[in-house]
């Protein structure tokens, strides 16, 4: 037991896997059903990816195609990271008279674990920002972009390093550790590319047949 409770300190972590439940669950608002995923996803335009020329998420170096990381689309002071944390964390403690959140218990939905420290919660794009450029994004007006990034069915907060690996990949590519979290992640992937008619690769459309199915399968106890 103090070999458990050394390894939650030092990580932020779980040792122990939770079991599915609401929470692990849960998607953001506005996330479509399974079947409404599924006809949404059969009438998505199907197309190859295209290129990624222009693309950059650096604003560092003046391109910033999706504008500012963390825009405060809706203008009340607390920008979209913030609102994602406290959307998605437990116990949520703010910083004194700000917005920010320094504070929470996040029960990851991608690998299933808990995590308590908030340094170690990132913010995902679960259609990442790369594949909508490349499956339209990229003629886009720049208002329409920004507004796509801080889509709030679009950003789940989760591990930083399970969000580190799944990087830009696309569900073909990469799918939550969790397969418990298989429907859930497919069924807010098409609500966003339906959202904003972007198109499915073969590969990509494929995988995310495959992740709906699960929806008609109860997780494994």
């Amino acid at each position: 037991m103090r070999w458990l409770l050394l390894i939650i300190l030092l990580t932020g972590c779980s040792a122990i896997p939770l079991s599915p439940g609401p929470q692990l669950n849960r998607v953001p608002e506005g996330t479509l059903d399974a079947p409404a995923a599924r006809t949404s996803l059969a009438a998505l335009p199907l197309a190859a990816p295209g290129r990624l020329d222009g693309y950059s998420r650096d604003c560092d170096k003046g391109a910033c195609v999706f504008g500012q990381p963390w825009f405060d689309t809706d203008g009340d002071g607390c920008d979209q990271r913030s609102q994602v944390l406290a959307r998605d964390l437990a116990d949520v403690q703010r910083k004194p008279g700000r917005c920010g959140v320094q504070s929470g218990t996040l029960d990851d939905p991608y690998t299933g674990s808990r995590v308590t420290s908030v340094s170690k919660i990132q913010i995902d794009h679960v259609v990442p920002l790369a594949e909508m450029w490349r499956s339209g994004a990229a003629g886009w007006p720049q208002e329409k972009r920004v507004t796509a990034a801080n889509d709030l069915r679009n950003l789940v907060a989760v591990t930083g390093s399970v969000n580190q690996s799944k990087g830009d990949k696309t569900p073909d590519e990469w799918m939550p550790p969790s397969a418990a979290y298989a429907c859930s992640y497919g069924r807010i992937y098409v609500t966003v590319k339906a959202a904003y008619g972007l198109s499915v690769a073969p590969a990509e459309r494929s995988a995310l047949e495959k992740a709906l199915a699960t929806c008609d399968t109860p997780p494994a106890t």
